[in-house]
Formats: structure tokens, C-alpha cells, sequence
């Protein structure tokens, strides 16, 4: 056996959910070297580095992979610090069409017995094991995701009461949003601080006050999160607040100024040494701009009638319609010279984009091939 003992220094997996528009994203861009895997398309309007928008799991799975196999190649720098997910239940809508797709059906209640469900579970737990693949190879995770309001009932109490959970797949056999909270070292919940405060001399008319932007790193009945680095249960929805345990000393934001109570814990000024910084690598022609890996290639001529989720899986990988269907022809489902516009569209969504990956692998061989 070998054991060890002592803290081990390990990159962070963190999940931040709240209601939408709180500030999530711009939260999760304060994390060091961010690279925002923009599901959602929300950061249109934010200063940082950010893939192209999948717009198929399988353009997704792809954009991860190449992330983890940047890590593994130890002759260029890595992409980021950071990988961020925004947000992780809009991935889940990505899982579900594939799932649709592939299946031939038009909803995920159209399988039945809950059978769909299973299917888009295994398909979330495929995207925590890429992440965890890149985790493991010191990335910190973030995963952004909205909040939902949820009927809760214990089983040792009588009645029911709402709190706010992951806005993900909550069944007992399909528990997405368990998953995800299970493989995260750090949930936070973000939400608007609010209290009812009476609107009349009785006390019976009651209005709103408040409205501050909080973060909860503890549990609660009425929601869930949790923290491994002894976080005061409530702080302001601040970075800063949390700067400390990546080795970061950061400013207070305009988002939310720090206030003073029992709960709230004061913003670290100082931090520890950084670790030293890797040599520079000895080949300059190697050293090359690593988010250029992840842009479009606009040289591909997409043809009128392509649907647009393949249109991005091919301008992602610079794959031309005449290396579409000499695979298609190789394969013989159809002629090679019929125009992809003309195939099923179930074969497209089931095959060319539910099974990229080995459509993909089969134009690579072919590009190998000599030329005749």
C-alpha cells in the first residue's frame, strides 16, 4: 500500500448556482485564467477567453477533449487556469437533443418508464469525466448553473417545504443534480438577500426589503451548498471573498461592497507565495497562442442546407461536405455524390452529429490516404 499523509495541493472543483441575472458569470470570471465554455451564449458582453458556443453535445465533448489532451502535451503552455461550464443545465439541454436524436424521438418523454432520463443522466456523467480527466491534470472546474425552486419532503417529517436546488434533472433514479453536487469540492448558491418587514401599524400587510447580493457556503433546509475551507455560512457575492484559497489577494468588486456582521468573514489582504513559474519552453515554434486551437477555421464553405449544428462541428474541425460524404459513400449509406442537404434528417442529427466522434475518426483515416 502507499500511504500518504498531510494537505494535499490539489485544484478545485466549484459549482456557483443562483437565480439568473445575480451575476454568476461575471463571478466565475474572476477566477484565475478563466476559459468560459459558453453554453448559454451569455457572455457576449464580458472581457474573457471563451471557446466557440457548442451547439450539440458532440461538439461539446470535442471542445473538452482538446482541452485535456492540451494538458496532456506538455510541450505547449495550457489553455487556462481555469475551465469554466456556463451553464452545466443548458449542457444538460445539449444531452437531451442528442439523446432525442439519436433515439428518434421528438421529446424525452417520449420513451417512457423514465427510460429517457437514464439515458441524458449517462451522457452528464460522461461530461464529469472529462471534466474530472481535466481536473486531474491541475484545472481548476467551475460550473456555473441556475437555480429552481423545488418541493422538498423529508422522509422522517410530515409535509412538504420549498428550497432552491440545481435547475437540473432531479429524480430518484436520474439525479443529475445530486451528480453534480457530489463532485464538486465547493457548491455556493447565490441569491438576493431579502426580508418581509410590516406595511401597516397591524402587521398585517408585509412588503419586501433588502435585495443585497449574498453567497450561502453551508447548508441550509431551504437550500443546498458546502464548503472544505471553513467559510464563514454567509458572505457577500464577491470573489474577494474567496481570493484566498487560490493564493490571490483581489480587490473588492463593484458588485457587491463587503458589509459587516456575524456572518460575513473580512477579505484576506494577504496571500502566499505564488508557485514558481514553469520554464519557458525551449522550442519558440512551439509556443504558440493556445486559444487558436479552439477558433473556427472560416475557410470551410459550409453549402446551403446544412443544419447549423453540423455546420459548427465542421467549421470546428475544418472538415469539408466532399470529406462528409466519401465517408458517407466508404459506409454506404448513400451515394457519395448526393449533397448532405438531401440526407434524412434523423441520419444527420443520429450520425453525422450524435456519432461525430467516429465520423471525424473516418475522415482522418481518409486524409491519410494517398492521393490518386
Amino acid at each position: 500500500m502507499k500511504i500518504t499523509r498531510g494537505i494535499q495541493q490539489k485544484p478545485l472543483k466549484v459549482v456557483v448556482y443562483g437565480p439568473e441575472g445575480i451575476g454568476k458569470s461575471t463571478f466565475a470570471s474572476m477566477f484565475p485564467d478563466p476559459l468560459f465554455i459558453d453554453t448559454e451564449g451569455s457572455t457576449a458582453r464580458m472581457d474573457v477567453a471563451r471557446t466557440e458556443t457548442p451547439t450539440s453535445l458532440a461538439m461539446l465533448m470535442q471542445i473538452l477533449t482538446e482541452v485535456r489532451d492540451n494538458l496532456a502535451d506538455g510541450s505547449r503552455p495550457p489553455v487556462c487556469k481555469t475551465l469554466v461550464i456556463d451553464t452545466i443545465d443548458w449542457a444538460e439541454r445539449l444531452c437531451t437533443a442528442a439523446v432525442c436524436a439519436k433515439n428518434g424521438k421528438t421529446g424525452i418523454e417520449d420513451f417512457g418508464y423514465g427510460k429517457g432520463y437514464s439515458y441524458v443522466y449517462e451522457e452528464m456523467g460522461r461530461i464529469l469525466n472529462l471534466l474530472n480527466d481535466i481536473w486531474e491534470r491541475g484545472m481548476h472546474i467551475v460550473i456555473t448553473a441556475h437555480a429552481a425552486i423545488r418541493k422538498f419532503e423529508q422522509p422522517d417529517e410530515m409535509g412538504a417545504y420549498d428550497r432552491w436546488e440545481l435547475k437540473l434533472i432531479n429524480s430518484p433514479k436520474c439525479n443529475s443534480c445530486a451528480m453534480v453536487k457530489e463532485w464538486a469540492d465547493m457548491v455556493l448558491f447565490a441569491n438576493y438577500k431579502t426580508y418581509a418587514v410590516a406595511a401597516d401599524k397591524d402587521g398585517k400587510k408585509m412588503k419586501a426589503r433588502g435585495g443585497e447580493r449574498v453567497m450561502y457556503t453551508a447548508h441550509n433546509p431551504c437550500w443546498d451548498a458546502k464548503n472544505r475551507f471553513g467559510l464563514a455560512p454567509e458572505l457577500p457575492f464577491d470573489f474577494a471573498q474567496i481570493a484566498h484559497i487560490f493564493g490571490q489577494t483581489v480587490p473588492v468588486s463593484n458588485m457587491q461592497q463587503p458589509t459587516t456582521s456575524a456572518n460575513s468573514a473580512p477579505v484576506q489582504q494577504t496571500a502566499p507565495p505564488e508557485p514558481p513559474k514553469p520554464a519557458p519552453v525551449a522550442d519558440a515554434s512551439k509556443d504558440i497562442g493556445s486559444l487558436d486551437e479552439f477558433q473556427p477555421i472560416e475557410n470551410v464553405g459550409i453549402p446551403d442546407g446544412i443544419p447549423p449544428q453540423l455546420a459548427d462541428l465542421m467549421r470546428q474541425n475544418g472538415v469539408t461536405e466532399s470529406e462528409i460524404q466519401l465517408a458517407v459513400g466508404m459506409r454506404g449509406y448513400f451515394p457519395e455524390n448526393m449533397p448532405i442537404a438531401n440526407y434524412p434528417p434523423d441520419f444527420i442529427q443520429g450520425v453525422l452529429i450524435g456519432a461525430w466522434a467516429q465520423v471525424f475518426g473516418m475522415i482522418q483515416e481518409n486524409r491519410k490516404l494517398p492521393f490518386e
